[in-house]
């Protein structure tokens, strides 16, 4: 009984040391993605498969905090190389969209924001969740970059009629990825 016993506290010390090592190595990892991710505005060659990116983008993305965990957010992705193009041709600041594989449009559920003092908190719950795609794009080995809409007035409704988006849903910023 005695081996035994003495066996299963090895083997609890040997297991929590590999989680505690594995644990410190995941942090360094994470810590690395966010030290080297960096804005990338020249797009070399296509993504292979880019479902399976997006698809991994936008849970990233629905991970972001928010306030009072209303999640203001909706993720449009641009695939399309003709909108691209003409998205290129529009937005100069986002002109990198047109040889970017795919682009995700974040905007703000106007609907689905704090009511009241807290209203654009919708901002801060949006960028929290734009972070989180360009950090995830950067751990995938992905090129991505933020480019700015809100809340310049001109390119928000701009934008907002090029997609045609209701009123109430407001674009962030365009990632060409």
């Amino acid at each position: 009984m005695k081996k035994f016993i003495l066996f299963l506290v090895l083997a609890i010390s040997c297991s929590s040391f590999a989680y505690s090592q594995d644990k410190e190595m995941r942090k360094k990892d994470l810590l690395n993605v966010i030290k080297t991710r960096t804005s990338v505005r020249t797009f070399s060659k296509k993504v292979a498969e880019p479902k399976r990116y997006v698809d991994e983008l936008l849970k990233a993305a629905m991970s972001a905090p928010s306030a009072m965990n209303k999640q203001p957010w909706e993720f449009l992705v641009i695939t399309d190389k003709e909108m691209k193009m003409t998205l290129a041709k529009e937005f100069k600041n986002a002109s990198y969209i047109e040889n970017a594989s795919f682009a995700i449009i974040v905007c703000g559920n106007m609907k689905a924001a704090i009511e009241g003092e807290g209203r654009e908190f919708w901002v801060q719950d949006c960028s929290a969740a734009t972070e989180n795609i360009l950090l995830a794009a950067h751990s995938l080995g992905l090129g991505a970059v933020w480019c700015g809409i809100y809340p310049d007035k001109d390119r928000t409704l701009k934008l907002q009629e090029f997609l045609a988006l209701p009123e109430f849903i407001v674009p962030l910023n365009i990632i060409p990825i």
